[in-house]
């Protein structure tokens, strides 16, 4: 039982990862501790917005959409971060 909650967050952290590292290669950033901070909080920024404005990607793979779905999210974090600094 407890495997499957490891496996959740090592999962939800690698999409973390993945999706910091699409948003330095738009926006610029670099390090693996800055792209899972910004993925991870950007995958809950993202999920908020797409379901507030009812915004359907239409992809199919569950993967992929958590991975775009957080690569837009850690884009608009790492803006509003360098604004607010």
């Amino acid at each position: 039982m407890g495997g499957n909650n490891n496996r959740a967050i090592l999962v939800f952290l690698g999409i973390g990862i993945v999706a910091g590292f699409l948003a330095s290669l738009i926006v610029g950033g670099g390090g693996l501790i800055t792209y899972l901070i910004s993925g991870v909080i950007g995958s809950f920024v993202g999920g908020y917005l797409f379901t507030a404005l009812r915004i359907e990607l239409g992809i199919r793979n569950d993967l992929v959409r958590q991975i775009v779905t957080s690569t837009v999210g850690a884009i608009l974090v790492v803006l509003l971060a360098r604004l607010i600094a």
